[in-house]
């Protein structure tokens, strides 16, 4: 099966479009995402950029019950594509008939002006709108490519109240009558936060495939952080954000949080201790945790919250470090090994009855582990089971791999944050 893309009727029908690769067919295909009974089954998808409907071109020799069945085609797509796929005829039209589709869209709209210099074609625009009338529908045209491009998403609730868009548009004067392209957009969401304010939530964001790479999520992640600033929102939070989104936006923070004069004191001193603290010893130990008044001042000025925070604290100790010093990158590891252990089995005061057990998995066997603990009181020999040397080598060996790994996550953010930042950083 492949998903195609396309701008304009010369595209629809043919593989001259952008091709929409990976995708999830899980999504539609059931869990394993097979199709059973047909031989030699091509299925192509068009999506149009214009209005957003689809159109299917099914084609195979024959069907046949193999003893699993025969796979309805029909209900599969129309279970992630709904009403939005229609028939040829119908598909084409759209591209004459829904020309103006974004243009009514973005019409009720405002434009979000943010300090990211990252959009350098003044025809793109970010522009905001409630998640209600035209922009709702539009929102449910997007549902298709939210649910094959956005890993483990599920669509929203637009008739919940507090739903906004930010939409990337790219505005074009064809006859004298503009036209806009929509590139990418972001649903998020307005919620109380006790007592009097309001915190907002990213729960999606997606930029279209042709689109990608030129820096439109990152300017929309600066716009929501605009507005959160302009209209004193609580802080910003994501919901379930991938690896990537994560990237993205601790780089983003790290760069406000370089310049931002309130941390350096802290962050000197921190510094100053990895470099003259002996931690390979552990004679002593040493966390790098930001006090609770910086903490909620970063959150007050910048609107970060504390997980958040906490995340790019360390980002921001490792660019302040020598990376060739090699006490201070033992003493900075030594740090996160500590954290990550208090993390899943408890704090420095002991384990608190946790064990960490290697389990059997067929997605990563020496990633997957499980963690319980012993109840207070009673009979120990009911309650414990004896951590013989090889439990405690694995448990050791599962930790470093986790430290491994937040590692190269932080060096990689670091990296980008140094490339993207070197005046902040002199």
């Amino acid at each position: 099966m492949k998903v195609f893309l396309a701008k304009n009727v010369d595209e629809a029908g043919t593989e001259d479009c952008t091709s929409i690769q990976p995708f999830d067919l899980n999504h539609i295909f059931g869990e394993d995402g097979k199709i059973y009974g047909y031989k030699n089954l091509k299925i192509n998808v068009w999506i149009s950029a214009i209005s957003f409907h689809g159109y299917a071109d099914i084609s195979f020799d024959e069907t046949s019950d193999g003893g699993k069945g025969i796979t309805d085609l029909k209900t599969a797509l129309q279970s992630i594509f709904g009403e939005n796929l229609v028939e040829k005829a119908e598909f084409l039209q759209t591209f004459s008939k829904e020309c103006e589709y974004i243009r009514d869209v973005v019409t009720n709209g405002s434009a979000i002006k943010h300090d990211g210099t990252n959009e350098s074609d003044p025809a793109v625009e970010i522009v905001r709108v409630e998640l209600q009338g035209a922009a709702a529908f539009l929102y449910s045209r997007l549902v298709p490519l939210v649910l094959l491009l956005v890993e483990g998403s599920t669509p929203i609730d637009i008739g919940e109240h507090g739903w906004e868009m930010l939409l990337v548009v790219k505005k074009t004067t064809q006859e004298s009558v503009s036209r806009f392209q929509l590139l990418g957009f972001a649903a998020v969401h307005n919620f109380y936060h006790y007592p009097e304010s309001t915190r907002l939530r990213i729960s999606q964001i997606l930029v279209l495939p042709p689109h990608q790479g030129e820096g439109h999520g990152l300017s929309l992640l600066e716009a929501i952080n605009s507005i959160a600033l302009s209209e004193n929102i609580y802080d910003v939070t994501i919901e379930d954000p991938s690896d990537y989104l994560q990237y993205v936006r601790s780089s983003i923070d790290c760069l406000r949080l370089l310049t931002f004069d309130p941390i350096k004191p802290v962050l000197s001193a921190m510094v100053t201790s990895l470099k003259e603290t002996n931690l390979s010893k552990r004679t002593c130990s040493l966390r790098m945790v930001p006090p609770a008044d910086l903490t909620e001042t970063v959150r007050q000025k910048l609107k970060i919250n504390k997980k958040q925070f906490m995340r790019c604290w360390e980002i921001l100790i490792y660019l302040s470090l020598d990376s060739e010093d090699r006490k201070s990158m033992d003493n900075f590891r030594a740090c996160i090994y500590d954290r990550i252990k208090s993390e899943i089995l408890g704090g420095a005061a002991g384990t608190n009855g946790k064990r960490l057990v290697q389990m059997p998995s067929s997605l990563n066997e020496e990633m997957s582990f499980a963690v319980y603990w012993t109840l207070e009181g009673g009979d120990a020999e009911d309650q414990t089971v004896e951590q013989q040397p090889e439990d405690l080598k694995t448990q050791e060996q599962q930790l470093n791999e986790l430290v491994d790994n937040q590692m190269e996550e932080i060096v990689g953010i670091a990296k980008n944050v140094t490339s993207r930042g070197k005046d902040k950083l002199a």
